[in-house]
């Protein structure tokens, strides 16, 4: 992503505040990109409404779609010095609705606003927030509230030592489009990469096993794998985090500690059954992010719902 002609902005119709489309209008300002303002509706009492006609219940879904369309027309109205339009469709499924528009349509960037929970201050995301993390072949930026400050800190998340060749070009994609976004945004870029700790069945079960020494082979290993990195993108060592534990605890916290406005992960998209046997490390640090988060796919990615459309 070293430019943005087209973004997609979800809008949520059941909230005042439209954060994904105040996010893609700064970018679009700075960018010159064009925007489509995009709504999904639907009405499940449609379905429902045995007694009414076919005729009827079209009359029905067009009256609600031009309803949907107007309203839209007027959030978008102010915006008068951006290219920017709308577009309202009838899906019961909204991430498949959006994800057939971006393939279709062909979107650089898709923009949604997440969910906070009041109480605790935290972000949810939705179902359809994880089927875009794992089935949308563009990128996808999930903004919350906050604005992005200017020196403000953008942090890309790396796993340097990684020797699959998925995840290699992945490391260098995430970090070019944050260094990208960085210049957009007038902020400064960090990486980091979190490293396992000792495994403690190990060292129990190996006697003459040094965990010390390990745990320092491992540390260091980390250190200049990720340092090599950064020099390939010219960032200095002082711009590299490499610290121990989880990545779904690492991360946050230096996102946290930087005060970042934006965390940029790669998410391997898996799905089905191997997704929810094996996990997905990238979804488990989206989860725990408080800021700002684009998910980005490996390079020549093939969404599933491609597949479908086909």
């Amino acid at each position: 992503m070293n430019t943005i002609k087209r973004i997609i902005a979800v809008i949520d119709p059941t909230k005042d505040d439209q954060h994904g489309l105040s996010r893609s209008i700064d970018l679009a300002k700075k960018s010159g990109a064009s925007i489509t303002a995009f709504m999904t509706v639907y009405d499940f009492s449609y379905e429902m409404t045995t007694m009414l006609s076919g005729d009827e219940r079209e009359a029905m879904r067009d009256a609600v779609l031009k309803d949907r369309q107007l309203w839209l027309n007027d959030l978008v109205s102010p915006y008068k010095d951006i290219n920017i339009d709308t577009q309202v469709v009838w899906h019961n499924r909204p991430y498949e609705a959006i994800i057939d528009t971006v393939i279709d349509q062909k979107y650089d960037l898709v923009i949604k606003g997440t969910h906070q929970h009041g109480a605790l201050k935290s972000v949810i995301f939705t179902p359809t927030d994880w089927h875009l993390v794992r089935k949308c072949p563009a990128p996808v930026l999930f903004v919350k509230e906050m604005a992005w400050p200017a020196n403000g800190n953008i942090l890309a998340a790396v796993n340097a030592v990684s020797e699959n060749e998925e995840h290699v070009a992945l490391n260098k994609r995430v970090i070019k489009d944050a260094q990208f976004l960085c210049e957009l945004a007038n902020a400064k870029l960090n990486l980091v990469n979190a490293y396992p700790a000792t495994p403690i069945n190990i060292a129990i079960e190996i006697p003459e096993f040094n965990p010390g020494l390990y745990n320092e082979s491992v540390k260091k290993h980390h250190i200049e794998s990720t340092n090599a990195l950064a020099a390939e993108f010219n960032l200095s060592q002082e711009q590299c985090f490499i610290e121990e534990g989880l990545p779904e605890d690492v991360i946050p916290d230096v996102a946290k500690r930087l005060n970042s406005e934006l965390v940029v992960i790669g998410t391997v998209g898996r799905t089905g059954l191997s997704a929810a046997l094996v996990g997905n490390t990238a979804e488990h640090v989206i989860d725990s992010l408080d800021c700002d988060v684009l998910a980005l796919k490996p390079d020549g990615y093939v969404s599933p719902m491609a597949k479908k459309l086909d």
